[in-house]
């Protein structure tokens, strides 16, 4: 528990918050069909809604944008002084060709047996893989997004709309535009932060005794 506990904790909390988005997504939901003297939903029934699906994935998709662009950037990109940067003017280890480590015994297996299509995927694993959730991510928000919004649409006399038609609306930009301004905007907080502040013991932080100057953990 002690070697896993960042990871296990990260997800209790994202389990927990997700039941309060639940829960109070459910009410203010109610609170919305009685207002329009329509019959209030079950728990159950708001967990398997557009409401709930669209309120979900668009929070989704701007974090896995914002992680995804984050490994990205850091590829090619520094920022003098910040612990969230590359040292620059110097080789990182994660520079090195992993070619070069074939006979590693403790290597992960793409590197040491996999072939050269393998090893090149599994180089670039995690920002294709940040790229694919987001791809999931904003597609089913739009998909729930077209549902939940059919449905406010004809509670006030509109029309249903597909799932493309709600992709070219302002309201679907909007909430994306909302999400993804401000996850930038925490990642831009954390790399000029770690400039000049300290979070003792913590690894998103340069050692408190470091100067501003040092770039890199």
């Amino acid at each position: 528990m002690r070697f896993r506990a960042l990871l296990l904790v990260n997800l209790g909390l994202f389990a927990l918050f997700l039941i309060g988005v639940l829960l109070t997504g459910h009410a203010h939901e109610n609170e919305e069909l009685t207002d329009h003297g329509q019959p209030a939903q079950t728990l159950r029934e708001y967990a398997a809604s557009s409401s709930f699906g669209e309120t979900v994935f668009e929070n989704w998709e701007s974090e896995f944008l914002q992680m995804g662009m984050y490994v990205l950037l850091t590829t090619f990109l520094v920022q003098k002084g910040s612990a969230e940067s590359r040292p620059i003017g110097e080789p990182a280890p994660q520079d090195e060709d992993p070619r070069d480590h074939r006979s590693d015994p403790e290597a992960p297996w793409p590197v040491r047996r996999g072939s050269e299509l393998v090893l090149r995927l599994y180089e670039n694993s995690l920002a294709i893989a940040f790229g694919l959730c987001f791809a999931l991510s904003i597609w089913l928000h739009a998909v729930t997004g077209a549902g939940a919004y059919s449905e406010d649409q004809q509670l006030h006399g509109g029309q249903a709309v597909t799932t493309w038609q709600y992709v070219r609306t302002s309201q679907f930009w909007f909430e994306s535009f909302q999400n993804w301004q401000s996850e930038f905007l925490a990642v831009a907080a954390i790399i000029g932060g770690s400039v000049y502040l300290r979070q003792r013991s913590s690894s998103q932080s340069k050692p408190v005794h470091a100067p501003n100057s040092q770039t890199g953990d």
